[in-house]
């Protein structure tokens, strides 16, 4: 490790006999390089591997071929950040009544939490930068604010990259952002979910060769060879380790290859052998010419090691800036040396926290900090990194492209003066993220087989059931009011058995927030893809549902009448689909959701018109009945049954079978229809129809809309809330702080 300050020399991977054969193997493939002799990139290997059909099947080892070994780049990286504060609203549980507040006050107090306070410093290319700190000492604070994650209005100070401020949108391009949390895709193999991000952050004009060979490549940098056939898993399904999965989710950031990648605690949760190759990752990433910038809460001997700068934060402020080397030179100029065999990061940890509990708390060593920086400052500085003058940033990212740093589609016609407004914002147009998002969703969903299997289940059980309970109906007037509660059990059946995709978005949602974080595909490819999606699935379950109970009940108008059945099921499940994913992109709490859901989808059946006729509901309710989902598919599959007006329901003595007279004696109620016939002045004999229909319909309230305009409003309703889920991602899934 270059250092100024000297220091113990560290532990090397290939050292350590005690690790297992594969953990072995792993590090000593992370061998150690001198620090800035910068790896190849991608853009050199691609040069000297062609498209030829013999060099496809060859592998690219990124950062691993020494043959090709470059010099430090000519126009090195640095960002800087100054006087960076952010402080936040809090409000106060405890509220003073109002005769004992001055002025005119909110009804609760609140003051301001700093989280950052005047924090400066500067990250160098083939270097890499730990943020540290205890828990709440603002750490991913920092990170984020670097990484453009925090607006710029609730933001003060300045974030500069070779001393000019970056633009977010190129910023996007430039950088890649690693969450804390492992989000992937379960049941996708390391080689897929790698291939899957080259084909989003990759441009279409690279061949599927290349993109392929950039695959390989990171799989190989990444350590991942072993592993690249097996899927991620879960908790359902067992898949990679725990540090193994942690590398995937840093390479489907990295696969362009980005300047700057920032990282939240990739070592969260990893035993200490998986967390030291992560960060043997990331020190190679930094020697391909790259900055890294990463939050570690408290990292082993041998991981500080790789590590070039540290900041240790406490409470937001900054207590110390140094290399790992030294820090035993500072603990002695403080006046509390490390004690020997002591490890120094511990030890510097546990004194800052004992610092906390003191009155004045690390004030002192701040300013120490401030003192000893500035004396350092005087014999280094940062100018010392560059070899000639300091270049522009437009100079710096030129260079940077033409070694084959950013492999992205914003890249290939960068403009030389770095304007946002010419900079794409998107690798691949619409119709291509369209197509790979629709890929990965169904891919990920075959290998589940069970989540469409329980769906299906349910609703051909469903049908069987209405099939059976329901079998036959006849035109009696009893079979009628059979028909109206078969209809309105089986529309709202389509819209009950949709509450099955509240949980698919809810668990993508945080994959989809990271990958459009850094314009990785268009919300509205996601909303259209996953719209397209749903539609095999919607017409499957509505063939199974239609064959089960459509012939077995004894519903009307044969073929056409089957076909018009089978439609408004596809535009029921449809809209039911639509309305259950826009909640889903509202309400993020799975329980909550489903309750919301059950609660409102219960609404609309009870003001569909088959409990009370639309003349009947209160004219303050009305509007719901028009906002009912359940109510146009109720209403067309009502008038496609009743739709014949030569079909009788009540003939003669029928007309009794819906009073107390139905237990009369049928001679008794022919008597009573000749009695009836000369008292109305009309012939009703027991053949005479009483109620078609049309009489029928007029009854039930449907008369309103007629049964195809009731299709085409299901159908838009279906398209309105999938325009509602693309707003809901719009405002829902922003990811900077304010």
């Amino acid at each position: 490790m270059s250092s100024l300050c000297g220091g113990d020399d560290m532990s090397s991977a290939s050292d350590l006999p005690f690790l297992g054969p594969r953990n072995n193997m792993e590090l000593q493939e992370f061998g150690r390089k001198p620090r800035h002799n910068v790896s190849i990139t991608l853009g050199e290997l691609l040069k000297r591997f062609g498209d030829s059909a013999e060099e496809k099947n060859q592998v690219l080892e990124l950062g691993n071929i020494s043959n090709y070994t470059t010099s430090p780049s000519s126009f090195p990286f640095v960002l800087s950040f100054h006087n960076l504060n952010y402080s936040v609203k809090v409000k106060s549980k405890i509220s003073l009544p109002r005769w004992l507040r001055r002025g005119d006050k909110d009804d609760e107090l609140s003051s301001d939490k700093v989280l950052l306070n005047d924090i400066s410093g500067e990250a160098r290319e083939g270097e890499i930068m730990a943020v540290l700190g205890a828990s709440g000492s603002g750490k991913s604070t920092l990170i984020d604010a670097l990484a453009d994650r925090i607006s710029r209005e609730s933001l003060k100070g300045n974030v500069t990259l070779n001393g000019e401020v970056l633009e977010s949108k190129l910023l996007k391009v430039i950088s890649a952002y690693v969450m804390q949390d492992d989000l992937l895709f379960p049941m996708l193999t390391v080689e897929e979910t790698l291939m899957f991000s080259a084909e989003f952050r990759l441009p279409r004009t690279l061949s599927k060769s290349k993109k392929n060979a950039r695959v390989q490549a990171l799989i190989d940098q990444l350590g991942l060879r072993n592993a690249a056939k097996t899927v991620i898993g879960d908790e359902g399904h067992r898949g990679v380790s725990g540090g193994e999965r942690r590398r995937v989710s840093i390479g489907i950031d990295i696969i362009h290859d980005p300047i700057v990648l920032f990282l939240d605690e990739p070592t969260s949760g990893l035993d200490s052998t998986s967390a030291y190759m992560v960060v043997k990752v990331l020190q190679r990433i930094a020697q391909s010419g790259s900055i890294v910038i990463m939050s570690i809460h408290q990292p082993s001997y041998r991981i500080l090691s790789l590590l070039d700068r540290l900041i240790i934060l406490s409470r937001g402020h900054t207590v110390l800036t140094s290399p790992p080397s030294c820090l035993q030179q500072f603990f002695a100029d403080f006046g509390n040396p490390i004690p020997e065999n002591e490890n120094r990061i511990e030890f510097a940890l546990d004194f800052i926290r004992e610092l906390e509990g003191t009155p004045n708390g690390t004030k002192t060593l701040m300013e120490f900090n401030k003192i000893w920086q500035r004396g350092k400052n005087s014999t280094t500085s940062t100018s010392s990194f560059y070899n000639g003058p300091k270049p522009s940033l437009k100079d710096a990212i030129s260079a940077s492209v033409s070694r084959g740093k950013l492999v992205s589609g914003a890249t290939n016609n960068i403009d030389p003066n770095l304007s946002s407004s010419n900079v794409p914002k998107f690798a691949n147009p619409f119709w291509v993220d369209m197509v790979v998002i629709a890929k990965r969703s169904m891919l990920n969903s075959m290998r589940m087989p069970e989540l469409f299997g329980m769906r299906f289940g349910a609703v051909v059980v469903t049908g069987i059931i209405l099939a059976t309970i329901f079998w036959k109906l006849d035109n009696s007037p009893k079979g009628v009011q059979e028909r109206l509660g078969f209809f309105a059990f089986a529309m709202s059946t389509t819209f009950y058995t949709c509450a099955e995709a509240i949980p698919v978005f809810l668990q993508e949602r945080y994959i989809f927030m990271r990958e459009t974080a850094y314009n990785a595909y268009r919300r509205s490819s996601y909303v259209v893809s996953h719209a397209i999606i749903s539609l095999p699935s919607i017409l499957v379950l509505s063939i199974a549902f239609a064959v089960t109970t459509y012939w077995s009940v004894g519903l009307a108008g044969g073929v056409s009448g089957f076909l018009y059945f089978l439609l408004f099921l596809v535009a029921s499940f449809w809209a039911g689909s639509s309305f259950v994913t826009f909640l889903s992109g509202v309400i993020y709490n799975i329980m909550m959701a489903y309750t919301v859901v059950v609660a409102v989808l219960a609404y609309f059946f009870l003001f569909s018109g088959f409990f009370i006729s639309r003349d009947r509901i209160p004219p303050y309710w009305i509007w719901f009945h028009y906002m009912s989902l359940v109510k146009y598919p109720y209403q067309g599959v009502l008038q496609n049954e009743f739709s014949d007006p030569n079909k009788c329901f009540v003939k003669g003595v029928q007309l009794f079978d819906a009073s107390p007279l139905r237990a009369v004696p049928e001679a008794l109620k022919i008597k009573l229809l000749q009695n009836m016939s000369k008292t109305l002045g009309m012939n009703i004999t027991n053949t005479t129809c009483l109620t078609t229909g049309s009489d029928i319909l007029k009854q039930s309230g449907v008369t309103d809309l007629n049964k195809w305009t009731c299709f085409w409003i299901t159908i838009a309703l279906g398209f309105f809330f999938r325009i509602l889920f693309y707003f809901a991602l719009l405002v829902g899934s922003k990811n900077k702080r304010r």
